[in-house]
């Protein structure tokens, strides 16, 4: 038995309702990896050894990655940690070891351990690292009913233990990387499993262990999101902008700005705020002299970076209409909820009853009610009832938008209710 297991067998678990936090032992500080920092694998010598120990271990293995968010353009990993029995802790530099499908085939058969899986998938997939069976910590203590789940405040209440708290936000494409973000980031993977088997204690005494085994495995089956529609819709204060130039002018910088981020393999938001962009749409500056005087455009920079800019803006004031963005993106699903009073009272009032309904349920079951079903499920079959709102019917919806079993035997009575109740 670890260290880590016999403080969680001899405290309390906490979730939400048990007594207050200070009425326990105050949290252990995890210093230290309890083999020590790993040296980082940077080369293909060294990754041969580790897909060796790896291949040769056993149970669940712990999996993490950091990204350079903020710093760098996309979300590429720029270190991977992991940790199985057998093989200890080790530190990966993808920068280095740009392919990691050879680890990735060593450690398929097994369980991954990861806290927020939805987050480090993506990066992980594109290093060769895909699992076909997983266990999200984040996602366990959400459906457990914690309040805090991030990492830190889970290995605390589950395990009595704190975590150190002070890099996540640093740049990790810095080269080298210092000592203690490499201890910081063995840390994380440390107590992983055992976290994952209280979290597994936790939700077989709640009997929602089997809930989890779906979502986990939903997560596990799910294909890569497709690229966004017209990603520069998205960009922050657009509500501001309602003329169709004006948001021509939104399409141009955005797209400039992420040609230079990508080119320059830094974060869009270092080379141009939103906030900037917008401004330039409002105004509609006829030359860079009018282009400088506007917030996010002044003092520091050049005339070249602001002839480009202006050349954006140009670009879009010189379009034909035909040429010219449509308000809004075509809806794929129904229309806002704040618009539904008008366009469709009945509607509305389904929703607003199965909303309730679902409020009430989550209460009870102790989970967020995102948790229980998604709010666009609920809108969806909400604007588009079954013809005949039958329990049969209902279930075979919500089937049809990717609710869960376990979600489906939840949610189908009330929200059957909900329909019938208001004319559905």
């Amino acid at each position: 038995m670890t260290d880590a297991q016999k403080t969680a067998e001899d405290s309390t678990l906490r979730t939400p309702g048990d007594s207050p936090p200070d009425t326990r032992p105050a949290p252990v500080p995890l210093l230290e990896p309890r083999e020590g920092t790993p040296p980082v694998t940077a080369t293909a010598e060294e990754l041969a050894e580790v897909v060796t120990a790896f291949a040769a271990g056993t149970g669940p293995v712990a999996v993490d990655a950091e990204r350079a968010s903020g710093y760098r353009y996309g979300q590429r990993a720029y270190l991977v940690q992991l940790r199985r029995e057998g093989a200890g802790s080790v530190l990966i530099d993808p920068v280095g070891c740009p392919d990691l499908s050879a680890l990735g085939e060593a450690i398929a058969d097994a369980e991954w351990v990861l806290h927020a899986a939805t987050q480090d998938l993506p990066c992980l997939r594109d290093i060769g690292m895909v699992p076909s069976r997983l266990f999200d910590t984040e996602l366990a203590g959400r459906l457990a009913g914690f309040a805090r789940v991030g990492l830190g405040a889970m290995v605390e209440n589950v395990l009595g233990y704190a975590l150190e708290k002070g890099h996540s936000a640093v740049d990790w494409s810095t080269r080298p990387l210092p000592e203690p973000w490499l201890r910081y980031a063995a840390l994380d993977v440390e107590l992983l499993v055992d976290l994952r088997d209280a979290l597994e204690d936790e939700l077989s005494r709640q009997g929602k262990l089997e809930w989890a085994h779906q979502e986990f495995a939903a997560i596990a089956a799910a294909p890569p999101a497709p690229p966004r529609k017209d990603p520069w819709r998205r960009t922050s204060g657009m509500h501001k902008v309602r003329r169709r130039r004006q948001m021509a002018v939104v399409r141009e910088l955005w797209t400039t700005r992420d040609e230079v981020a990508q080119r320059r393999d830094i974060s869009p938001g270092k080379v141009l705020g939103d906030a900037a962009i917008i401004e330039a749409a409002l105004n509609l500056p006829p030359n860079a002299h009018a282009l400088a005087a506007l917030p996010g455009f002044g003092h520091r920079m050049g005339r070249r970076q602001l002839e480009q800019w202006q050349a954006a803006v140009d670009r879009a004031r010189a379009l034909p209409e035909s040429e010219l963005p449509q308000p809004g993106q075509p809806l794929n699903g129904p229309p806002p909820p704040r618009s539904w009073a008008d366009k469709d009272p009945a509607a509305a009032a389904r929703l607003a009853a199965a909303r309730t309904a679902v409020t009430a349920l989550a209460e009870d079951l102790n989970l967020p009610q995102e948790n229980l079903i998604t709010p666009d499920t609920v809108r969806r079959l909400c604007w588009e009832p079954p013809a005949e709102p039958t329990k049969e019917a209902v279930a075979a919806a919500l089937a049809g938008h990717g609710a869960r079993p376990w979600q489906i035997e939840q949610v189908t009575p009330i929200l059957t209710e909900a329909l019938t109740s208001t004319g559905a």
